[in-house]
C-alpha cells in the first residue's frame, strides 16, 4: 500500500452545511483520481477548527483535521494560483484552501488542483514532495 502523499485543504463559511463541504471535498478527490486513502489530512485554518462541517468532512473521510494560523497560512501567498483580498480582509490570509493544503505539503509539495468553489465553501488539492 503507498504511502499518502495528497494533502487535501478545505476552507468554508462559518455555518456552512457539512453536505456540502463533503460534495465539495468528494468532488475535486474524484475529478483528481485521488482516494481519500492517498490524503495525508484535511487541512484548513484555525478559525474554522471547531466547525460542525470540517469535523464532517475529517469523520466521514476517518481523516485528521489539520488547522494552522492565519499568519503560517499567509506565508503561502506568493504560491496560491488564486489569492484572494476579500479573504484576507475576512480571515487575515489571501486564502484558506490552497494555503492549507500547501502548507500541509511543505516547501517542495505543489497544487494539483487549484481553488474549487461551491456556494460556501472552498477546496484545493497538493501533493507532498519531502
Amino acid at each position: 500500500m503507498a504511502q499518502p502523499v495528497y494533502a487535501l485543504g478545505l476552507g468554508c463559511e462559518r455555518g456552512c452545511e457539512p453536505l456540502e463541504l463533503l460534495k465539495l471535498a468528494t468532488k475535486v478527490l474524484t475529478d483528481a483520481g485521488i482516494a481519500a486513502s492517498d490524503l495525508t489530512g484535511i487541512y484548513s485554518i484555525d478559525q474554522r477548527r471547531h466547525e460542525p462541517a470540517m469535523i464532517a468532512v475529517s469523520e466521514k473521510l476517518a481523516l485528521p483535521l489539520v488547522c494552522y494560523s492565519a499568519a503560517v497560512l499567509e506565508k503561502q501567498t506568493p504560491r496560491l494560483l488564486n489569492p484572494s483580498k476579500a479573504v484576507f480582509a475576512l480571515v487575515g490570509c489571501h486564502g484558506v484552501a490552497e494555503a492549507a493544503a500547501l502548507s500541509a505539503a511543505g516547501p517542495r509539495g505543489s497544487l494539483v488542483a487549484g481553488k474549487t468553489k461551491s456556494a460556501h465553501a472552498t477546496a484545493a488539492l497538493a501533493i507532498t514532495k519531502r
